[in-house]
């Protein structure tokens, strides 16, 4: 139960001080950079991404044949492609923990349906999952989008353009050496008997780590829509969070002693 709290707690107190955030230093490196920068800032985006590689991994969880895994993951790489590059060029804003926040609920949802959630619990057919991993592309791709209109883009359209598809590039590049890296994890995992006996698990697994995102998304948007509630400014609100951090810790390591 200790392990849980202070799980919980680790997402509540990193929460507003390290998500979304772009650094100085991270723009300053894109102003110096060229489009290289973007491929690389993509990949490295995707690669820390643990909502987009969650919601990933659950969709080719049990996805065996090459067929079936280029044509999932090529619905999933179209719809995050489509509204990365079109919200980013015409400038469509959202709040980004909101849009996070739906993203976790894919990850949820995701889990749900590997557990056969919609027959075992609900007692209806699932949706068509071709067609809700495309919803949840277009999904994620907006959250992309949120990142990527933090970075200076340049005042030209070319030059805009090129910048959102390089960072596209990165992304779909990042992509591929996570998903090589999931299967040959999987690949073996099938291997053994304990895929069967906990693959159930893993999916609900899969949906502990989703609510636990959406629980952060909500705490992060309630924070920075609501200030004046918590009764103190944003700089004090980041002291507080790592005062509770530094405390957590202490109490933990005396309690493990």
């Amino acid at each position: 139960m200790k392990i849980f709290f202070l799980f919980a707690q680790f997402f509540f107190l990193n929460t507003s001080i390290y998500a979304h955030g772009i650094s100085a230093q991270d723009m300053q490196s894109m102003l110096d950079g060229g489009n290289l920068r973007y491929i690389w800032l993509g990949a490295t985006h995707m690669l820390s991404g643990y909502d987009h590689l969650l919601f990933l991994f659950g969709v080719v969880f049990f996805l065996t044949t090459t067929k079936d895994i280029v044509k999932f993951v090529t619905v999933f790489t179209v719809g995050h492609s489509i509204t990365l590059i079109i919200a980013t060029f015409l400038s469509i804003k959202a709040n980004y923990y909101l849009i996070d926040a739906v993203i976790a609920l894919s990850v949820i949802y995701k889990g749900f349906d590997n557990n056969k959630g919609f027959e075992n619990y609900l007692g209806v057919k699932s949706p068509n999952l071709l067609v809700m991993v495309l919803v949840f592309g277009l999904i994620h791709g907006f959250g992309l989008s949120t990142r990527l209109q933090q970075l200076p883009l340049g005042e030209q359209n070319y030059e805009i353009l090129l910048k959102i598809i390089s960072f596209n590039i990165g992304v779909e590049l990042g992509q591929i050496v996570a998903l090589i890296f999931m299967l040959a994890v999987l690949s073996q995992w099938r291997k053994t008997a304990s895929f069967l006996q906990l693959s159930k698990v893993a999916n609900h697994a899969l949906m502990f780590g989703g609510f636990m995102l959406l629980l952060m998304q909500l705490h992060g948007y309630l924070h920075t829509t609501n200030e004046e509630e918590f009764g103190f400014n944003k700089d004090e609100h980041h002291h507080i969070h790592l005062e509770m951090q530094k405390a957590s810790q202490r109490n933990y390591t005396h309690d493990s002693l």
